[in-house]
């Protein structure tokens, strides 16, 4: 029981190791893009200490259309990030925050979008995580046809290529910082912090309790068992869970689909 580590490596029975996705959204993302032939789905590493990975792909939409239902669901994600969407000319910025639930995905659109997500503890200071979760993402104004507001500076909108100088930018302008004491908390490396300000500090710094983050990877770590043949009874016992109902609990919050659900996908795959 409880052999569930964060960040640990997932090797199934067969001894097949489980390649880790750079990001939850970006997993959803190119799952969602699979299922068309009529989109693309492409992601880079960035050499920035900030920057989690750079991705684009014309299938999301900045307008609030979605599907109720099938299998077009996002997952909850602790990773948050920035989003360049141009429809009909038309270019538009958004700041998409972390979510602690599965929600339904937006619904594709002939949109050229791309995105830069952000490691854990890079966060804006004059833009609270905490305000944009669980999709209440705020679209920043327009300063120009080619540049929008960011507290009070008119800055350019970045594409796919300049993505790292515009981080570059952001940081040399003190909108973006990071805080080291999240990566130590999420490692377990933590020392001469009281509690206190380790939960503050990683609120500020992720939109998210540290709680909810290991709850959002153990969910995470049990589809991934799933999809790859760990019975739901391994399962449970591997990920720490009690039992099934705490399992399909989980999951279903989580995730948005039950362990039988996944089970299934696992073979349409």
């Amino acid at each position: 029981m409880n052999n569930f580590r964060p960040g640990s490596q997932i090797i199934t029975s067969a001894g097949a190791h489980i390649r880790k996705a750079l990001t939850e959204t970006t997993e959803a993302l190119s799952e969602i893009t699979c299922r068309s032939k009529s989109y693309r789905f492409e992601e880079r590493h960035s050499d920035s200490p900030f920057v989690e990975t750079i991705w684009r792909t014309p299938i999301e939409t900045i307008t609030p259309t979605y599907i109720n239902s099938g299998p077009y669901i996002f997952p909850a994600v602790r990773h948050w990030g920035l989003v360049v969407a141009k429809l009909d000319g038309k270019i538009t910025l958004t700041l998409w925050g972390p979510g602690t639930k599965a929600a339904p995905a937006p619904c594709p659109r002939e949109t050229e979008i791309f995105g830069i997500m952000f490691k854990p503890g890079a966060f804006m200071p004059h833009l609270p995580l905490s305000l944009v979760r669980d999709r209440r993402d705020i679209v920043l104004p327009d300063a120009t046809s080619k540049s929008f507001w960011m507290n009070g500076s008119a800055l350019q909108f970045p594409d796919y290529e300049n993505a790292d100088t515009f981080v570059d930018q952001l940081v040399r302008c003190g909108h973006l910082v990071r805080d080291d004491l999240v990566d130590a908390v999420l490692q377990g490396q933590l020392k001469d912090v009281s509690l206190r300000s380790v939960q503050r500090r990683f609120l500020q710094a992720t939109g998210l309790t540290h709680n909810t983050v290991r709850q959002m990877e153990r969910a995470k770590f049990a589809k991934e068992l799933l999809l790859y043949g760990t019975s739901i009874f391994d399962t449970i016992d591997q990920a720490g869970y009690y039992d099934q109902a705490h399992l399909t609990r989980s999951l279903k919050h989580f995730i948005g689909l039950t362990p039988v659900q996944i089970v299934r996908l696992s073979y349409s795959q």
